[in-house]
């Protein structure tokens, strides 16, 4: 049966026999790739979050249908009756299709471990330091190696041209001097991929942080190798430079734990009783849940020539959570001064002296019957 199918494939033009043997690569491809997907679904089918299997799965599934195919073709190219300049191109082309094939592939893997890593370290817990840091060094680490990738795969596809080689090989004597040309265009480039390398591994901020820059509090959304992305408390994205961070002051309120500690500040009345409000203060912290019990204070802090300054410590597990706190107690506090103490309340007084207090001096008489 073979033999009678190979005699008849044998009688086909050379085209025809060439088409075939392309489209047999293909089929061969996707049928190896169909098998490699499958079987990670079987495998990946027991765990319901996540799983390392499913990600490749569906990571790798578009660069292996492209890949597997090319491989298989690249294989057969000696079976087929291609002769003088056609094989020269045909062979070319494949192997620059391979190329890019491999570097899609490569990428694929490296959103792989990325899914691995966001699900082993999850920013959703409220103590999230060490999560923190190691996110912000994988975006730094695959936007690098991706780059460096590409940057590789354009290389391999210019070496195929001899043209392009000489020409390379030509320009080596003046890589010196166009080296430095480029060094001075941009070193402002440069300068910010330096700074972003810096913050990277110093991480002075990391992913998901709190900070304080140019008076807008937000977090920090994402950190490319040039700009850093914050988003701001009413979603508004604030978009600074790299560099920024290197050259000038910021307030970072996450940089060693997400707790902090707020504060709550009432100007009140000389007449203000301090204790009756200082413990109307703690309960209303005892019966907060946002409260972390860690930090409770409520002080009289200054006093001007009209009112008082009284200030109230509190403390959080996170800045948001500290927001919320101060805003509650803040208006618990107000209303309980409002009912309770009224006279409490912030006011302006003025006092009215009556001529029996300061007596009228008279006037002499002289002054009196003094000519006009």
């Amino acid at each position: 049966m073979w033999n009678n199918l190979l005699d008849i494939f044998n009688r086909w033009p050379f085209w025809l026999q060439d088409l075939a043997l392309v489209a047999i690569a293909i089929i061969i491809g996707l049928t190896i790739k169909y098998a490699i997907t499958r079987a990670a679904h079987h495998f990946s089918r027991k765990n319901t979050s996540f799983s390392i299997m499913r990600s490749l799965a569906l990571r790798l599934g578009g660069p292996l249908k492209f890949v597997l195919p090319l491989f298989v073709v690249n294989l057969f190219l000696p079976l087929m009756h291609l002769t003088g300049s056609l094989q020269l191109v045909v062979g070319k082309l494949v192997g620059i299709l391979l190329i890019v094939g491999i570097a899609y592939l490569l990428i694929s893997i490296i959103y792989t471990i990325q899914d691995y890593v966001i699900h082993a370290f999850d920013l959703s817990k409220a103590d999230n330091l060490r999560e923190r840091k190691i996110r912000t060094q994988l975006q730094f680490l695959r936007k690098i190696s991706i780059s460096i990738i590409v940057i590789l795969a354009c290389i391999a596809i210019l070496l195929n041209f001899d043209s392009l080689r000489r020409l390379g090989t030509g320009l080596l004597t003046g890589v010196g001097v166009g080296g430095i040309i480029i060094g001075f265009a941009a070193q402002r480039s440069i300068s910010n991929l330096l700074a972003g390398l810096q913050i990277a591994f110093t991480q002075p901020l990391r992913i998901d942080d709190v900070l304080v820059v140019e008076g807008e509090w937000g977090r920090v959304e994402e950190i490319t190798l040039t700009y850093v992305v914050l988003n701001i408390w009413d979603k508004r994205r604030l978009i600074l430079p790299i560099n920024y961070f290197i050259e000038k002051p910021f307030q970072n309120w996450t940089r060693t734990s997400s707790e902090i500690v707020g504060t709550v500040i009432l100007y009140l009345d000389y007449s203000a009783p301090i204790e009756p409000i200082r413990k109307e203060f703690l309960r209303l912290l005892d019966q907060n849940p946002l409260w972390d019990r860690q930090v409770a204070a409520l002080q009289v802090t200054d006093a001007t020539e009209r009112t008082i300054q009284v200030r109230a410590l509190v403390s959080a597990a996170s800045s948001g959570r500290a927001w919320d706190l101060r805003c509650i107690i803040r208006e618990q506090l107000i209303a309980f001064i409002q009912t309770r103490f009224p006279e409490a309340l912030p006011r302006t007084r003025s006092v009215v002296e009556s001529e029996t207090d300061f007596p009228v001096p008279k006037i002499p008489s002289s002054i009196k019957n003094f000519p006009e």
